[in-house]
């Protein structure tokens, strides 16, 4: 049995069904290893001094707020880290709907800033990562459609448009491109979201157990022997 469990991150553009694909490993870990995951959010307001920072950086950026925001995803991902993250993976598994890599985007389209040199910053103040991060891959049109067809208050005006979604994906092409440059990212694993929920959750439960994720997988015991 592993040492500690995993920290898996899951992105993708809106629509690409982040939320299903979490919600499938968190019944997979509970119905196979009667264990429930932990669930986060990419922003836990944590960091409760930092949580002005982050509203208004997140809705209104601009060029004043940029940095400000910056140094409070920092703040509150390591508050998310050490209050959640690490005491949990003890027991559990920790699953984040986004975690870096939304981040590294949404500097790409909202302040034309190279994934790189944000990533640059964002690395010096936080210690590790994820052990993967799982990329749902669709394209802007799909996303867009997918995400329009689902009830309630889900589409964001200025957020959910072609270019911007055409922006994102094109940051997370960019950043898959050398994604060894990204080690807090974790293995980086590609998932074609095209396919049924089922297909998405077998295809993301094969790459875990292949990076040895899985207790009891091949990988994981190799690593014990």
């Amino acid at each position: 049995m592993m040492n500690r469990h995993p920290f898996i991150a899951i992105e993708g553009l809106d629509g690409t069904g982040k939320t299903t694909l979490r919600k499938g490993l968190f019944r997979l870990w509970q119905g196979l290893f009667d264990v429930a995951p932990l669930c986060l959010l990419t922003t836990n307001f944590l960091s409760a001094e930092h949580a002005g920072q982050i509203v208004e950086g997140k809705y209104q950026p601009s060029a004043d707020n940029r940095a400000a925001y910056l140094s409070a995803i920092i703040a509150d991902k390591n508050e998310t880290l050490q209050r959640l993250v690490r005491p949990q993976r003890r027991a559990r598994p920790v699953i984040a709907d986004r975690w870096l890599l939304s981040d590294l985007a949404f500097f790409a389209v909202k302040h034309d800033a190279r994934p790189q040199d944000v990533y640059g910053t964002l690395a010096e103040g936080l210690v590790d990562g994820p052990d993967a991060t799982l990329l749902l891959e669709l394209s802007p049109n799909d996303s867009m459609r997918r995400a329009r067809s689902r009830t309630g208050d889900a589409v964001r005006e200025g957020w959910d448009v072609h270019d911007v979604q055409s922006g994102i994906r094109d940051a997370h092409a960019e950043v898959i491109s050398s994604s060894g440059s990204f080690p807090l990212l974790g293995t980086v694993v590609r998932l074609d979201a095209t396919g049924t929920p089922a297909e998405v959750l077998h295809s993301a439960w094969t790459s875990l157990e292949g990076l040895g994720l899985i207790p009891g997988s091949s990988a994981d015991l190799e690593g014990e022997s």
